[in-house]
C-alpha cells in the first residue's frame, strides 16, 4: 500500500468511527455572506454584456469575486481593475477529463494574464476508479502552474460516495491545493450542507467553496455554518438583497 493509499484509508476508518454533523459556526452575519460570494456566470451562452453587467454588480455589492470562464477573464480583469473585487477562473470545466498536461497549460496561461485564483475540476472517472496517483498528478500539475496562487478544485459530489469525497478532499490537500469544492453547477445535483461540512472534516487544513444550485440567503447561511467559506453563486444579487 502506498503512503497515499494508507492516508485515505486511515481518514475514511476515521470516518466510520468517529464522525458526526457538527456545524463549525454558530452565526452567520449579513457581512459574512456577501464577502463570502463568487459571484459567477458560467454559461456558454453568456455574452459580453452579461459579464460587464456581472462585474459591475460584484463591485457595487462588494463580492469576494467573480468566477468567470476563460475566454472571459481578460475583459474581467479590466472591468475589475483596482476594485479589491478577485477575478477567477476555471480549469477543465464543466468535465474534468482534459489530459493533465492540457489542464496545467490552462492554468498557467490564465495566471500568466493576471487571475487571481483557479477552480479546476477533477477527474471523476480517475477518482472512482481509484487512481488515486492520476488524480494527485493532475491538481498538482496544476497548482504547480499556479505559482502560489489559490487552486480551488472542484470534486462534483453529486457524482460521489461519502468515501470517495474523502479520498479526493485527502489527494487536494496532498497536492497543495488551498480549496476543495463541490460542484460545477452542471452536474445533477448540487451543494449541500452534509457535502461540505464532510469536506471540511476530511480536509481540515483546507477551505471549502460551496457551489451549484445556491440561490436563497438561508441557504448560504447553512452552507458557511457547516463550514464553507466561499459561496459560488449566478444568484448573489438577490441573496444578498434578500429580507430575512
Amino acid at each position: 500500500m502506498s503512503s497515499l493509499e494508507y492516508l485515505i484509508e486511515e481518514r475514511i476508518v476515521r470516518y466510520k468511527e468517529e464522525y458526526k454533523f457538527e456545524p463549525f459556526l454558530k452565526e452567520v452575519s449579513r457581512e459574512m455572506v456577501r464577502k463570502s460570494i463568487e459571484h459567477t456566470l458560467l454559461k456558454p451562452t453568456a455574452t459580453v454584456e452579461d459579464i460587464v453587467a456581472l462585474c459591475e454588480q460584484a463591485k457595487e455589492y462588494k463580492f469576494c469575486g467573480v468566477c468567470v470562464n476563460p475566454s472571459f477573464a481578460e475583459t474581467s480583469l479590466q472591468l475589475l481593475k483596482g476594485s479589491g473585487v478577485k477575478v477567477i477562473s476555471v480549469v477543465g470545466f464543466p468535465l474534468g477529463t482534459n489530459t493533465q498536461l492540457s489542464k496545467a497549460q490552462e492554468a498557467s496561461e490564465l495566471i500568466r494574464i493576471g487571475v487571481d485564483e483557479i477552480d479546476m475540476v477533477i477527474h471523476v472517472g480517475m477518482l472512482k476508479s481509484h487512481e488515486w496517483s492520476y488524480v494527485y498528478e493532475d491538481i498538482r500539475g496544476v497548482v504547480e502552474a499556479c505559482k502560489g496562487k489559490p487552486v480551488k478544485v472542484i470534486i462534483e459530489t453529486c457524482y460521489l460516495t461519502n468515501e470517495e469525497k474523502i479520498a479526493a478532499c485527502v489527494i487536494s490537500e496532498l497536492a497543495g491545493a488551498s480549496f476543495v469544492k463541490t460542484s460545477t453547477g452542471f452536474g445533477p445535483a448540487g451543494a449541500t450542507a452534509e457535502d461540505v461540512n464532510l469536506m471540511k472534516w476530511s480536509a481540515p487544513k483546507l477551505s471549502v467553496k460551496a457551489s451549484g444550485g445556491i440561490r436563497s440567503y438561508n441557504q448560504a447561511i447553512d452552507l458557511i455554518k457547516a463550514g464553507a467559506t466561499r459561496i459560488g453563486t449566478s444568484s448573489g444579487t438577490k441573496i444578498i438583497s434578500e429580507e430575512v
